[in-house]
């Protein structure tokens, strides 16, 4: 089978065609994959949360990092060795945006596990650019091609009917040296914040800068970065959001796959409060049983935790399971 690269026509993504794929093979319960992100980002720290997590279960879950999010759809999609990936809420609705048929029909086989949390868009800046409007005919990074950075960024610009006069794709952490060294005029960044790639760095010459435009509201919900966030940040910065997502291919039901990513599912759920305390500082914002639009759960995580969701419901004081409260307890002996 060719390798998959999806590609975005709406917000000029590149994507390769591919063939449809076989039937993925089995995974054995104990051996599963998780796609996340790049190594300085907030995606893979969940992902290894997750994997801590389930490992005490007997799940042993490999985590991968990646480009981002177009990358996991192909991955997710493709892949033998991985069942899981984490994306931004807005790619899914590009896919189906594009016109493609064979686009739509891989849009059509990916599901929703969890929504997780917002991602706040980070624009680290020259100081002399005090608005996003002065962007117009400036050089800036959006990340690497296929990321959800990159493909959020572009529709940022249609949305604001803005036109840098280059657009520059590559690594963050590439970006960042380039704006430091003022090659380029600022950098976008999504990740749920503390971004550990801005923690720590001298930026006297450099902010982030404040997101308001109401045509790009009208399509993103609206966050603050608090201040304090980083120890260059005095004070808190408007912004725009997306939801990470932690999702699936769709496996028939009498697929193995179906019962791993359900077992996974049902851990999660069961330790929701487990990963609050001993996870990213994200898991604070993670709501389970929100709704998210554009995005179906997958059949077998809702079949999966019905009977946890029920009795969540009907007990909500119970909602945190024994077996949480002492694991949370050997993990943290002096609370």
């Amino acid at each position: 089978m060719k390798s998959l690269k999806l590609y975005t026509l709406i917000f000029a993504a590149t994507l390769i065609h591919a063939v449809s794929p076989l039937s993925p093979a089995p995974a054995a319960t104990t051996d599963m994959g998780i796609v996340t992100g790049g190594t300085k980002g907030t995606y893979i720290q969940i992902g290894y949360d997750i994997a801590r997590l389930v490992k005490q279960e007997g799940i042993y879950l490999n985590v991968y990092p990646s480009n981002g999010s177009l990358d996991n759809v192909a991955d997710v999609y493709e892949r033998k060795d991985v069942q899981l990936g984490i994306v931004q809420s807005d790619v899914l609705a590009s896919i189906r945006s594009s016109g493609n048929t064979q686009l739509n029909d891989i849009a059509k086989q990916i599901r929703m596990i969890f929504p997780l949390y917002n991602e706040e868009v980070h624009v680290l800046a020259s100081r002399s650019i005090k608005s996003f409007a002065d962007l117009q005919g400036k050089v800036v990074a959006i990340g690497s091609e296929g990321s959800g950075t990159a493909l959020t960024a572009s529709l940022f610009f249609e949305l604001a009917g803005i036109t840098p006069s280059e657009v520059k794709y590559g690594d963050p952490k590439k970006a960042l040296m380039l704006l430091r060294s003022e090659v380029i005029d600022a950098m976008f960044y999504i990740s749920g914040y503390p971004v550990s790639l801005f923690s720590g760095i001298y930026t006297e010459n450099l902010h982030l800068l404040p997101l308001t435009d109401q045509r790009i509201g009208e399509h993103y919900v609206t966050s603050v970065i608090p201040a304090g966030t980083y120890s260059w940040q005095k004070e808190s910065v408007d912004t725009f959001a997306v939801k990470a997502v932690l999702m699936s291919y769709g496996y028939d039901e009498n697929h193995e796959n179906c019962k791993n990513v359900g077992a996974v599912a049902r851990i999660i759920y069961s330790n929701e409060g487990w990963l609050k305390k001993n996870g990213h500082a994200k898991w604070e914002h993670v709501d389970l049983n929100a709704k998210l639009a554009g995005w179906e759960q997958y059949k077998c995580v809702t079949d999966a935790i019905q009977d946890l969701k029920k009795s969540q419901q009907e007990n909500p004081e119970d909602a945190t399971s024994v077996k949480n409260l002492l694991r949370t307890k050997i993990s943290n002996p002096s609370n």
